[in-house]
């Protein structure tokens, strides 16, 4: 067996992936063994297994869901000519070697160029589709009888039918009744795209594994220009002899007709023949382009009932995930994606993000989701506490071990036996202990200090850092080995100025929270005070802002929030555009850009010299500077010493 996977459409299209034995992760993220650059796929979105001869496939929770042969998956086994669909991108799967004697593929697009066709005809020109001049301009007689009974069973059947799969399968049948064709194919398309969504194709009479060969040229005309076409006599005719992949199948007549729903071609029907003596007539197209008139509407409804179904599962899934965090920004709803997906997997997870943005939170949030909630959740801050006694409130120590040490004591990987070890900081761990963390990582046991027996534990990791672990890496002031090993799964908190609509419903939860708590009445947010805290960029974030709101909450005192309520540094922000500061902050601000500037001016550049003139730190200087924007107008006039360069773009 040689199980493989081939793109026929998306942006690996015509790109073929050999599935070694094992798990292959496919999805958009660099770190999955098979990355798609397709933004229609999640960071993972489903997972190949090949073992014991048999590939399967299941999805990872994806966002747009994971399709085989039309149908939407979460789980299922894999056949030879298996046709899966992701995002945007199609794949057939490809077990048996080419050796065989049959091509594999369900579909074969060329993209040789026609001169011209035999024979179209535009949507408006379907007889079969206009009553009155389908009584004026074609003779009655039985064929037109028939034909016009065919029509009204397919109508019948096809608006029976809601699943997308089957309702193609219902069509191709139809089709093959009233057309002599032995190959039929539905291609989609999807809104933005050029790249079919999904190819469904039949055979007459059998489940033939041998593809369907399609002119692209041929598929795309049609989609671009909405006309239905039609080639007979191939092999003979000058308009279609000069495609290669026609005559290579010997197809001897064909016609393709766009599906359109209200003006617009959301795909085509593609049939086509080999047998010379069943030669397509205009009958046929006029036939084909009715059947294709009558099934796009409910094609186009059974794919949103598709989607419908999969944002159902994605959003029931996001409903009953259980955490305490605030928003639903875009960037908030993959957080809970990515928890919805991670929390029941058994893996070691690493959360990278500013201080403040909620690192813990997701920490308790996998433990409440997963398999272990039952058990106990562990939170150590490695920067919290002193590097002598953080191997042994990790690791436990031995009676005697050292000074102090009067029994015995368990660590807290120990106590989290079973459970979740949250190790917030990672970044700050000292170099000797994050060797002894490796070996837990990799053996799942360790020694007590002074100690001399193996303890097995059982425990599920989860590290954060607000430290770029890949660059601390390179400085080598943290361990690759230990990197690679955290860095299994990771998830990016972004900071509140990258989710600032979520910044109103926060501020209202913590008005809420923080009422309670402190036993105060609970107020509004008045429009100026809303603008100064959406305007503001959050260095410390979520947790910033919290604070902001309490603060506001104890100290207002009035019915509302006003703008001096808040923290004098959201007032040193210029307004947002239709917000006029009040007079006050705004003379306040004017009179510190001028101190500032002054005294600069006077300490010739000399950032210490003017923060010692003003009375204040050089941090709370440079936190100024850049809240009035006036770097700017420093950078130009001022020299900023040796080695405080940093400390003007960063927090204090």
């Amino acid at each position: 067996m040689n199980p493989r996977l081939f793109a026929v459409s998306g942006p690996a299209k015509d790109s073929t992936f050999a599935l070694p034995g094992g798990e292959v992760p496919l999805g958009r993220d660099l770190g999955n063994r098979l990355s798609i650059g397709d933004p229609a796929l999640s960071r993972r979105h489903c997972l190949l297994t090949y073992a014991d001869g048999q590939v399967k496939i299941r999805d990872l929770k994806s966002r747009n869901g994971t399709f085989v042969n039309g149908t939407a998956v979460q789980e299922s086994p894999l056949k030879h000519g298996d046709q899966i669909s992701v995002g945007d991108s199609v794949f057939v799967l490809l077990i048996e070697d080419e050796t065989s004697g049959s091509a594999p593929d369900r579909v074969e697009f060329h993209d040789e160029q026609p001169t011209h066709t035999t024979s179209h005809i535009l949507p408006q020109d379907v007889l079969y589709l206009q009553p009155d001049r389908l009584l004026n301009e074609l003779p009655t007689s039985p064929q037109v009888a028939r034909n016009l009974s065919a029509l009204l069973k397919i109508s019948r059947a096809v608006h029976a039918i809601r699943d997308l799969d089957e309702l193609q399968a219902a069509i191709l049948s139809h089709m093959f009744e009233v057309v002599p064709a032995e190959r039929g194919a539905i291609l989609l398309t999807s809104e933005g795209s050029e790249q079919f969504a999904s190819v469904f194709t039949r055979h007459r009479g059998s489940e033939a594994s041998h593809p369907v060969r399609i002119s692209r040229t041929i598929a795309r005309q049609v989609l671009d220009e909405g006309i239905a076409m039609l080639g007979v006599d191939i092999p003979g005719t000058d308009s279609l002899s000069g495609v290669e992949s026609l005559v290579v199948s010997q197809v001897h007549s064909l016609l393709c007709v766009p599906l359109t729903v209200f003006g617009k071609t959301i795909g085509c029907i593609y049939l086509d023949t080999t047998n010379a003596a069943a030669r397509f007539q205009e009958d046929h197209l006029q036939l084909a382009a009715a059947i294709a008139g009558i099934s796009a509407m409910a094609l186009e409804n059974a794919r949103r009932v598709q989607w419908l179904e999969q944002e159902n599962l994605r959003l029931t899934t996001e409903t009953n995930l259980e955490h305490n965090m605030v928003g639903e920004s875009p960037r908030m709803k993959e957080v809970y994606q990515f928890l919805a997906r991670v929390a029941p997997i058994n893996t070691t997870v690493l959360i990278e993000g500013e201080s403040g943005t909620g690192k813990e939170l997701v920490a308790r949030a996998l433990h409440r989701n997963s398999p272990r909630a039952d058990k106990p959740f562990v939170a150590i801050n490695c920067a919290a506490i002193p590097e002598g006694l953080l191997e042994s409130e990790l690791f436990g120590h031995e009676k005697g071990s050292f000074t102090g040490a009067a029994g015995m004591k368990r660590g807290r990987l120990e106590v989290a036996n079973g459970g979740v070890v949250f190790l917030d900081e990672i970044g700050e761990m000292p170099a000797a202990l994050q060797v002894k963390l490796l070996r837990v990582l990799q053996e799942r046991e360790f020694e007590r200090v002074g100690g001399t027996r193996s303890i097995a534990v059982d425990i599920r990791l989860v590290a954060a850092t607000n430290r770029n672990l890949a660059a601390a890496v390179k400085a080598k002031t943290f361990r690759q080995d230990l990197f690679f090993r955290l860095n299994v799964v990771a998830l990016t908190m972004p900071s509140l100025r990258e989710r600032r609509e979520d910044i109103r419903t926060l501020a209202h939860y913590f008005i809420t929270k923080h009422s309670e708590r402190c036993r105060v009445k609970t107020k509004a947010i008045s429009p100026e005070a809303l603008a100064c805290l959406e305007n503001y960029d959050w260095p410390g974030n979520v947790r910033e802002l919290e604070n902001a709101i309490e603060r506001a909450l104890v100290l207002g005192s009035s019915e509302l929030i006003r703008p001096e309520d808040l923290p004098e540094s959201l007032l040193e922000k210029d307004p947002p555009p239709g917000i006029t500061a009040a007079k006050y902050h705004a003379s306040v601000k004017d009179l510190k850009k001028k101190l500032i500037l002054g005294a600069l001016a006077d300490a010739k550049g000399n950032y210490t010299e003017a923060a010692r003139i003003l009375g204040v730190h050089p941090n709370y200087l440079h936190r100024l500077i850049r809240n009035l924007d006036l770097k700017e107008a420093t950078r130009g006039a001022t020299t900023i010493p040796p080695g405080q360069e940093k400390s003007l773009g960063s927090s204090p």
